[in-house]
């Protein structure tokens, strides 16, 4: 039996385009968590001085948690509603790389850094104890701009990875 028009577009999209979007979602999925993580060092900057939060106490420092995303999690998330098509899963093994079985990053979650930050004598301060110190937050404003600068380079670098995939997606279209 011929495969006729709707035949065809009815296993196509769920088999070939699929697999193609998927090396899109991969930086696009470390975009996102880069972008959350250059959030969270924006708002640990901008609090660096914040010595009474609406919790009580000084503010904590906030830090992003990622993981490598399974590449089976990654097809869930792209096939979307609808009929799922079982697909041949082909072993991939070249030298020991232990990547190839990764379709990208989430975010686990935001935890607070539960080490203390300095104690500074300011006996005028509104914050200050009986003593006359002060516990401000454990943000360290350069650990801070080094991780902003790794994660604006990660974001870039993903970037980069997704116009190269976008590109080269055009390029097959035209053959």
């Amino acid at each position: 039996m011929p495969i006729g028009r709707a035949g065809f577009s009815g296993w196509f999209p769920r088999l070939l385009i699929r697999p193609l979007f998927r090396s899109l979602a991969i930086p696009a999925s470390g975009l996102s968590a880069q972008r959350q993580r250059i959030d969270v060092i924006a708002s640990n900057i901008a609090n660096a001085e914040t010595t009474r939060t609406p919790e009580g106490g000084p503010y904590r420092r906030r830090v992003v948690e990622l993981e490598a995303k399974p590449y089976e999690a990654l097809g869930a998330e792209l096939a979307g509603p609808g009929p799922r098509v079982a697909r041949p899963v082909l072993p991939v093994q070249i030298g020991s790389d232990a990547t190839l079985g990764f379709g990208g990053v989430r975010v686990v979650g935001v935890r607070e850094d539960a080490s203390e930050g300095p104690l500074v004598y300011d006996p005028g301060h509104p914050d200050a104890d009986a003593a006359g110190y002060v516990r401000y937050p454990n943000v360290r404003i350069t650990e801070e701009m080094v991780d902003l600068l790794e994660a604006r380079r990660v974001y870039e670098a993903n970037a980069t990875v997704f116009q190269a995939v976008k590109s080269m997606l055009r390029r097959a279209i035209e053959i």
